[in-house]
Order: C-alpha cells, then sequence, then structure tokens
C-alpha cells in the first residue's frame, strides 16, 4: 500500500504514532513506526493483532517497511482512533474526573475487549488508560507490546503502579492480572489519579502492591451501581 505520512500524534521511548492516508483510497489510519533494528516489540505486537478481530480491540490495517533519513523504518497500520486515550479523556473531563455513567460504559467496553483476548488465550499485560484509545463507538483496547500467551513463560511486562500482587512479586502473570489492572485504570477514571499517585519509585510500588496489598479506599467512595 502506497501511503503519506501526517503529523506526529504520539511519541513512545522507540516508536512514534503518526496520521497516515492511504494514496490510493484516501482513507486515514495510524502508523506506528520504529527503526527496524529496534522493531522486534511491534513485530509480536503486528503477530497478535492481524490474529484478533473485535469491536473492543484496535484494528489492524497492515505493515510495511520503509526508508526515512536514511533510516529502515518498520511501520505497523492501525485504526485511527482521532479522539485519542483514555488518559487524555480523563485529563481533559473537568476536574479530571469521569462521571460515573461514562466509566461504567468504559468499564464494560474494556471488559468486552479483555474477555475477548482471555478467550483467545492473551493476556495484555499493560492495561491503563493510556492504552485504552476512544472513538465515537467507545473505548477499545490498543498497545499489544506487552501482551503474551497464557501459558508462555516470560520476564514480568507492564507498568509497576498497575501491577497486580503476584504480578509485582514476581510469580504469574495471567487474565487475573489484567482484571487487577482494569480496577486501577477504573480509579484512574473516578478519582483522575493513578492508585500509587503519591509515590514516584517504581521499585516502593512494585513492593507496596506486592507485600504490603494496600486497600484502595476510594472504592467505598463509589455507589453501589459502580462496585
Amino acid at each position: 500500500m502506497d501511503w503519506t505520512r501526517g503529523h506526529t500524534i504520539g511519541r513512545g521511548s522507540t516508536a512514534t504514532v503518526s496520521v497516515a492516508t492511504s494514496i490510493q483510497s484516501g482513507d486515514v489510519f495510524a502508523v506506528k513506526s520504529v527503526e527496524l533494528s529496534q522493531s522486534g516489540f511491534l513485530q509480536r505486537e503486528q503477530k497478535i493483532l492481524s490474529s484478533l478481530i473485535s469491536p473492543f480491540i484496535v484494528s489492524y490495517k497492515g505493515c510495511d517497511v520503509t526508508r526515512k533519513n536514511n533510516k529502515v523504518m518498520y511501520n505497523l497500520f492501525l485504526e485511527y482512533m482521532p479522539r485519542g486515550s483514555l488518559s487524555n479523556a480523563i485529563r481533559a473531563h473537568d476536574g479530571g474526573r469521569l462521571d460515573e455513567s461514562l466509566i461504567r460504559i468504559f468499564t464494560y467496553q474494556i471488559l468486552q475487549g479483555l474477555d475477548y483476548l482471555h478467550l483467545n488465550g492473551l493476556v495484555h499485560c499493560d492495561i491503563k488508560s493510556s492504552n485504552i484509545l476512544v472513538a465515537q463507538s467507545g473505548a477499545k483496547i490498543a498497545d499489544f507490546g506487552c501482551a503474551k500467551r497464557v501459558e508462555q513463560q516470560g520476564p514480568i511486562a507492564g507498568t509497576p503502579m498497575f501491577m497486580a500482587p503476584e504480578v509485582a512479586r514476581g510469580e504469574e502473570q495471567g487474565f487475573a492480572s489484567d482484571i487487577w489492572a482494569l480496577g486501577c485504570t477504573i480509579i484512574e477514571m473516578a478519582s483522575g489519579g493513578t492508585p500509587w499517585h503519591n509515590v514516584s519509585d517504581p521499585v516502593s510500588i512494585i513492593y507496596r502492591a506486592g507485600y504490603l496489598r494496600k486497600v484502595i479506599q476510594l472504592w467505598m467512595t463509589l455507589n453501589t451501581k459502580m462496585k
């Protein structure tokens, strides 16, 4: 597919996400790009996404390799979500908190996406608001760079403040860890902050999550339907 790269809409430690347009059809999509020599994680994401079809998962559109500024780039084509991430929606909302009715809708949609992944034997391993994208139709799970087969052995992956206790202890990273991370994401939506917002050291966060088993009191402030 011939395409042109537009403006940048996201940037990580190694990859850049841009808006792109198909020259043949005029269709707009997102392209995640990284140097080919560092593209192992993006190629793993491509392998996983290309096997998934769900209204609650960001759609895979293809991939290719190009040359840019004397660098060979690996490009992953994805569904374009113009409203950005759930994290952006939380920050943009009045007071940094979403209405409980909206939290219920987003939570249901994320759960539907997780149910689809788990039924297909996949653990996302990095559920958080910045990895949930929002469209007019609702929320969709994105960023499968840490995802794995549930039976697959390997190093622990993900973001410390969203890690389940068993993950923080280095024991296992199964389906339950995605549900724990969703709970942390609900805390984000309800409070505007992360569960460990007052702790900046990742090692300290992992210790607290894995061994102190602190109960997040915000749950007690939510109404019965939310619980």
